[in-house]
C-alpha cells in the first residue's frame, strides 16, 4: 500500500503537524522534495510532498496564494514549512494557511528538531518497504502459479491460481484465436485484493488476436482493459488473453504467467505426438487407392471428422522439420483434420467446411500450398494429388492456389504473358472481330464451346434461330481457316477465347451472354459430326 500523508504525520519520530487540509491526508507521497524557489511548479512530476522553510516567499496574500497554486498546478500532494528559532518563521503564517485552505492543498509544519533529510528519507524507506513487500508478494503468487502448473491438470488451474491471487481474468487460446481454456467461475469470482473491477473483453479484443497471431512470437498488442500476449518457445502455440488492469503487482507476474503456460503448450505438443502418428496412419488409409467409399467414410468417422465432402491440401515447407511443425499445428487447428509428411511436404485431408487459406496463413506463411477440390470421402486422394499439382502454381503465384472446376484453365493462363496470350487470341480471332465488330461472331461461338457444341442449347442462349448459328457458325469456320468438327481446330478457337479473356481483353462474350458451365468443347465431336453434312440456307 502506498505511504499517505496521513502515515508521515503518525510517524512520531518526524512530529509533523498539519496546519491547513487535514481532510486530504489520503494522498500518497511519491517523492519529497526540498525547494526554495518562487515558482518550483517547473521541477515538480507530481505526487510530491514539496518542503519549503519560505526564505524568498513573501507572505503576503497574492504572493502566498500565488506559490499555492503553482504548487497545486504542478501536481504536488502536500506542503511542508520547516520552522524554526533561526529560520524566517516559527508557525504558519496566515496568509500561507489561507491560500492552502483556498487551494485545497494540505499544509504541514516540521519541527525545528526534524531536519527534511529525516522526512525524505522516512519517504523513500516507506517506498522501499512497500517494493520489498510487493516482490514477497510476487514471488508467493509465482509460486502458487507454478504449483498450479505442475500439478499435472493442464492449463485451467494455473489460469485459477492467477485470477484469485490478481482478480484479472485469464484465458487461453489456441493460435486461431479460439478459446482452449479459461479461469472456472469459482476462481473468478474470487474477492482478490485487485486493482479495480473487473472488465469484460471490448471489441478489440478479436482484432488484438489477430495482431499477435500474425506478429508471432515477437508481438503482443494491449487495449484498454485487454492485454494478449504470445505463447510458445519455437512457434506460437497460443495466446494469452487478459482481462482487467493487472496493475504494478499482477504486471511483475505476467511474463512468469506466460512462461509456465507456455511450457504447458510445449508438454502438449509433445504428449500428442502418438495421437499425430496415429490419424497419419488413418490418412494412409484413407489414401490408398484400395479404399472403397464405405471404407472412407469409417476412416473420417475414427478422425472424428463428420464431412460429406473433403479437400486435399499439400503443403511445401522448407525443410523437413518445417513441415513437421506445420503438420503438426495443422492437426490441432483442423477439427478432425489429417496430416502427414513426406519430408518436406505436408500432406492433409480436411473438411470442406474449412477455409483452408486462413489456416495456411496462420501456420506455414509464405509456404507454397495447393488445396484441391472439394469431392467425397472415397475421392480424397484424387483431390490431394490435384493439390500437389499445384504446387508449382502457387510458388509462382506467391499464395497458396485453391483448384476450382470451372476455372482449371485460368489457374494457367493467369500465369502468362499478357501480350503473349493476346497476340495468341488476336491471331486466332482477330478475323472475326474485322468481319463482326459487334462480336456477335465471337459470341455465337464462344457459347457453342461452352454448350458442348450444341446448336439448340447455342440458340437458346443467344436468342436466336437455329439457322441463325448453323450460319454464324459456317462464316466462323470459313474466316477462321479452322475446321469445327476437328477436335483440334476446336481446342484452339477455345484456348484463344480463354486467352483473351485471361489477358483482360474486352471481347470475351461469355461475360456478357453466357453461363460458365464445367463441359468442355471436346466432349461433343459426335454431336458435331451428326449435322456436318446438313446445310441451311441463309
Amino acid at each position: 500500500m502506498a505511504l499517505l500523508l496521513s502515515d508521515l504525520v503518525e510517524r512520531p519520530g518526524l512530529h509533523l503537524s498539519v496546519a491547513a487540509c487535514p481532510e486530504h491526508l489520503d494522498r500518497p507521497v511519491l517523492a519529497a522534495h526540498v525547494s526554495e524557489l518562487v515558482r518550483p511548479g517547473p521541477w515538480l512530476q507530481g505526487g510530491e510532498l514539496l518542503m519549503t522553510i519560505g526564505l524568498l516567499l513573501p507572505m503576503e496574500a497574492d504572493a502566498c496564494r500565488a506559490y499555492v497554486d503553482d504548487v497545486t498546478a504542478a501536481g504536488a500532494h502536500g506542503l511542508a514549512l520547516g520552522l524554526g528559532a533561526d529560520l524566517p518563521h516559527q508557525k504558519a503564517p496566515g496568509p500561507l494557511v489561507a491560500a492552502a485552505r483556498e487551494a485545497g492543498l494540505p499544509l504541514l509544519t516540521v519541527g525545528e528538531e526534524v531536519p527534511f533529510i529525516a522526512v525524505t528519507k522516512a519517504v523513500f524507506a516507506a517506498q522501499a518497504a512497500e517494493q520489498r513487500a510487493a516482490v514477497e508478494r510476487a514471488f508467493e503468487t509465482q509460486r502458487r502459479l507454478t504449483a498450479a502448473a505442475v500439478a499435472g491438470g493442464g492449463l485451467t488451474p494455473t489460469l485459477d491460481a492467477w485470477t484469485s491471487a490478481t482478480g484479472v481474468r485469464a484465458q487461453v487460446t489456441d493460435p486461431l484465436g479460439r478459446v482452449i481454456a479459461t479461469a472456472s467461475a469459482a476462481a473468478r469470482d474470487h474477492d482478490a485484493p485487485g486493482p479495480g473491477p473487473r472488465q469484460e473483453p471490448d471489441a478489440d479484443h478479436a482484432d488484438l488476436l489477430r495482431r499477435v497471431a500474425k506478429g508471432g512470437l515477437r508481438a503482443s498488442a494491449v487495449a484498454p482493459g485487454v492485454e494478449v500476449q504470445p505463447l510458445g518457445a519455437r512457434r506460437l502455440r497460443g495466446m494469452l488473453v487478459l482481462v482487467g488492469d493487472p496493475g504494478p503487482d499482477a504486471r511483475l507476474l505476467i511474463s512468469g504467467l506466460v512462461s509456465l503456460l507456455s511450457l504447458e503448450l510445449e508438454r502438449r505438443h509433445l504428449a500428442d505426438e502418438p495421437e499425430r502418428r496415429r490419424r497419419a496412419g488413418l490418412l494412409g488409409r484413407l489414401l490408398d487407392a484400395s479404399t472403397t467409399g464405405e471404407q472412407a467414410a469409417d476412416v473420417l468417422a475414427e478422425a472424428g471428422l463428420a464431412a460429406d465432402a473433403v479437400r486435399g491440401v499439400v503443403v511445401a515447407a522448407p525443410g523437413a522439420e518445417a513441415a513437421r511443425e506445420i503438420a503438426a499445428d495443422l492437426a490441432l487447428a483442423v477439427p478432425g483434420g489429417l496430416t502427414r509428411t513426406r519430408g518436406a511436404l505436408v500432406e492433409a485431408v480436411v473438411g470442406d467446411g474449412l477455409d483452408p487459406e486462413a489456416a495456411l496463413g496462420h501456420f506455414a506463411p509464405g509456404c507454397p500450398a495447393g488445396i484441391g477440390a472439394a469431392v467425397p470421402p472415397g475421392a480424397a486422394r484424387t483431390s490431394l494429388l490435384e493439390a500437389g499439382g499445384l504446387l508449382e502454381l502457387s510458388r509462382t503465384a506467391g499464395h497458396p492456389v485453391r483448384a476450382r472446376e470451372d476455372r482449371s484453365s485460368a489457374l494457367l493462363l493467369d500465369l502468362g504473358d499478357r501480350a503473349a496470350l493476346t497476340g495468341y487470341a488476336d491471331a486466332l480471332l482477330g478475323p472475326l472481330d474485322t468481319a463482326d465488330p459487334s462480336g456477335a461472331l465471337t459470341r455465337t461461338l464462344a457459347a457453342w464451346l461452352d454448350s458442348g457444341s450444341s446448336w439448340d442449347e447455342t440458340a437458346r442462349r443467344l436468342g436466336l434461330h437455329r439457322h441463325t448459328v448453323r450460319n454464324r457458325l459456317d462464316k466462323i469456320a470459313r474466316l477462321t481457316g479452322r475446321r469445327l468438327d476437328d477436335g483440334d481446330d476446336r481446342f484452339d478457337l477455345w484456348l484463344a477465347l480463354r486467352a483473351r479473356r485471361a489477358a483482360g481483353g474486352a471481347g470475351d462474350p461469355r461475360d456478357r451472354s453466357t453461363r460458365r458451365n464445367r463441359s468442355t468443347p471436346f466432349g461433343a465431336a459426335g454431336h458435331n459430326r451428326e449435322h456436318a453434312d446438313t446445310r441451311d440456307s441463309q
